[in-house]
């Protein structure tokens, strides 16, 4: 029974884990040749979907690769390949292209099936660690994603040769989204939910407040009612509009402050001699977050919204974002 390692050997051990799976990854960039632009180009050109197929880790790895390229363009799912044998194989259609991971190359549940895909699927590309490999051989394109050792300490567990199998997926599934020209807002459309769906998705006009939400006067009012407005709507500003609603400006608690200690008296003082007539406003069509790049940009808290005729159409306020999540 060998002793058990002191904290120092444990963080010598998985520095030495590290190393190795990041020289497994840096390995592939010599290997970047005619056989990956073949793949890339298979998958740009396959009229139906990539369909991956691993057992065991590259299973794993596999539907994690499948997920990527779904994710960036490239439509995909896993087969599992012991199921592919008792009826899954009529997932796949003559306009579909195979791409099978086995490190060994030599895996049974995939090597059934061959015979199979080879008539069915219009290209097969593989993902292994031996390129004279049953697969490697009966494959259209092969990517070669040997390590010199594993990083488990035995030797045995797939580690390094898992983590380059995942590397050359996202090489594949990310060249592709440049190869297809591949925006954020397809990206947006596949990610709908949570934070980096609101991220991508939500506009100035999900979450601006409207009708009578708006704090707003008429550029003829005084001070006071301004503050009263300012008020009652709580935004800690109010708009400031002509009698054809067309936007003046703005006036906010920090410009009535800075009034009162002028002295200036708010009864007589007509709102449209103190406020801010350049100030920062947005379209309702603008993503939420360019609102708020513009608040920090501005080291301000309300926006207001126009539209092309430079109306006023709605407010926004910079706890509104946050209630969105998007601080």
């Amino acid at each position: 029974m060998t002793d058990k390692p002191t904290n120092e050997g444990l963080i010598k051990l998985a520095d030495e884990i590290l190393a190795i799976e990041s020289h497994a990854i840096n390995s592939l960039r010599n290997r970047l040749n005619k056989n990956f632009i073949a793949a890339c180009n298979l998958c740009f050109n396959t009229l139906g979907k990539v369909v991956v197929c691993g057992i065991g880790k590259s299973g794993h790895v596999g539907g994690k690769i499948a997920a990527t390229l779904s994710s960036t363009g490239t439509p995909s799912f896993f087969m599992h390949p012991a199921e592919a044998s008792h009826g899954d194989l009529g997932m796949i259609t003559n306009q579909d292209l195979l791409l099978a991971i086995s490190y060994s190359g030599e895996t049974d549940e995939i090597v059934t099936i061959l015979p199979i895909v080879k008539r069915v699927c219009t290209k097969l590309i593989s993902i292994t660690g031996n390129k004279e490999s049953t697969l490697a051989k009966a494959s259209d394109v092969h990517l070669d994603v040997s390590v010199a050792e594993e990083a488990c300490p035995l030797n045995l567990s797939p580690t390094a040769s898992s983590t380059a199998t995942m590397a050359m997926g996202d090489a594949l599934a990310l060249t592709l989204l440049n190869q297809r020209g591949f925006t954020v807002e397809d990206f947006a459309r596949s990610h709908p939910s949570g934070s980096l769906g609101k991220r991508l998705l939500l506009r100035v006009m999900d979450v601006m407040r409207t009708g009578n939400e708006i704090p707003i006067v008429k550029s003829n009012v005084n001070l006071r009612d301004g503050l009263m407005e300012m008020t009652k709507k709580g935004l800690g500003m109010t708009a400031v509009v002509s009698n054809e609603e067309k936007l003046e400006g703005i006036f906010t608690d920090g410009d009535l402050r800075r009034n009162l200690d002028k002295g200036v008296d708010i009864f007589k003082t007509q709102i449209c001699d103190v406020i801010h007539k350049n100030c920062k406003t947005i379209s309702a069509t603008v993503l939420a977050t360019e609102a708020l790049r513009l608040m920090e940009k501005n080291k301000i808290t309300s926006l207001l919204v126009v539209n092309e005729n430079n109306k006023l159409i709605g407010a926004l306020n910079i706890h509104d974002l946050f209630r969105e999540g998007l601080i």
